[in-house]
């Protein structure tokens, strides 16, 4: 089956928040989409050996008690993120942050990418309902067409007001159909988009 859409050559990657933090489960509770960084690996190896633009972003939480706080040993990449930068073929961003989206951090995620011509982004990395969605929200707002691969990101089980508590499963497909229904982003899975640049 032919896909209705196609991956411009300079697309770029944007890598939220893949960090040690997030596997403190003490801290964040039970996660759902095991195979998350399995997909997120393929896809960032995808990217680089095409030679398509990788943003990688760090989450430098505010918060004392946070695992992604600085200075503290969860606030670095995961190892297989940390040891694929630098490595691709194409345009390489780091940017750091402190507030969900990737738009807000420095360097200015937009300015590198509109300085490039790019206005395709595939929004990859945790928490899916949390940095990755306000990351492609505001990615679809500010005019880029984007791909969300559901499969490449994961959250946790959260409570909310008066008691109600939805699974990380849940969240991650109130997320979907958001961005989906809102036209926000093109939810897609991995290996579609891994297919599209080869």
């Amino acid at each position: 089956m032919e896909m209705e859409w196609e991956i411009a050559e300079n697309a770029a990657l944007v890598v939220v928040d893949v960090q040690e933090g997030f596997e403190e489960e003490a801290y964040w509770g039970p996660r759902d989409n095991p195979d998350a960084d399995r997909n997120i690996a393929r896809l960032i190896d995808a990217w680089q050996e095409s030679g398509r633009p990788v943003a990688f972003v760090r989450h430098d939480s505010p918060k004392p008690d946070s695992p992604l706080r600085e200075g503290y040993a969860g606030n670095a990449f995961k190892a297989y993120v940390e040891e694929r930068r630098g490595k691709g073929r194409g345009p390489e961003l780091f940017v750091t942050k402190s507030v969900n989206s990737a738009f807000y951090g420095t360097p200015d995620l937009d300015a590198w990418l509109r300085e490039a011509g790019v206005r395709q982004i595939v929004v990859a990395g945790i928490q899916t309902n949390m940095c990755a969605e306000t990351t492609a929200r505001m990615g679809g707002n500010l005019g880029y067409e984007v791909f969300f691969p559901l499969d490449a990101t994961y959250t946790f089980d959260a409570v909310g007001p008066w008691g109600w508590k939805l699974s990380a499963q849940e969240l991650s497909r109130a997320t979907a159909v958001t961005l989906h229904d809102g036209g926000f982003a093109r939810v897609v899975r991995s290996e579609e988009l891994v297919a599209a640049v080869k």
